[in-house]
């Protein structure tokens, strides 16, 4: 999908940022666990720039690293457990469901340096189109764009593009099949 963009160290109004929304997350989101409770959650996502629509849904137990690089569509779930660590863009679009415990990883560290977990940062955003499926404890990486109505199978890891309407599985993720819809 994209280029890994080099950023190298975090700046210090992103790590504010994420200390304060670590504060109000503890806080505010997560203890409110029904479903009841899901407008709140998505209000303090918006309030921190998330772009979400209001028939959208996000579990209290997701943990999301930065909502001012979220956007989700129209009935766009992010189910328990999901881990969305978005240090670049992750946008999900209409009808998409991110089964539970579910990684979105949009940042990683350049390997060809010596001391990578201090100044190797590099970062790609993520891109889930309509209705598309992400299965239960499936890893999507980095620059990672999963194609309309396309199926990630469980504890799938992907770090290639799938196409559209096709399913895939595995650790790396392989093509299974292509997806066929029954009206």
């Amino acid at each position: 999908m994209n280029e890994k963009i080099y950023i190298g160290k975090l700046s210090l109004k992103n790590k504010i940022l994420r200390t304060l929304w670590n504060i109000v997350s503890a806080l505010f989101f997560r203890p409110f666990g029904t479903k009841l409770f899901n407008p709140w959650r998505l209000f303090l996502l918006r309030v921190f720039g998330a772009q979400v629509k209001s028939d959208s849904g996000v579990y209290a137990s997701v943990k999301i690293w930065a909502p001012w690089n979220l956007k989700l569509g129209h009935n766009a779930w992010l189910g328990p457990y999901v881990i969305c660590y978005n240090q670049a863009m992750i946008e999900i679009e209409n009808d998409v469901t991110i089964s539970q415990y579910s990684y979105l990883c949009s940042a990683g560290h350049d390997i060809s340096l010596i001391n990578s977990h201090d100044d190797s940062l590099i970062i790609a955003p993520i891109l889930i189109k309509n209705k598309a499926w992400i299965g239960t404890r499936a890893f999507i990486n980095m620059g990672v764009c999963i194609g309309e109505g396309a199926i990630v199978g469980a504890s799938a890891s992907v770090f290639k593009d799938v196409e559209d309407f096709t399913i895939v599985g595995g650790n790396p993720a392989k093509f299974i099949k292509k997806r066929e819809i029954v009206k």
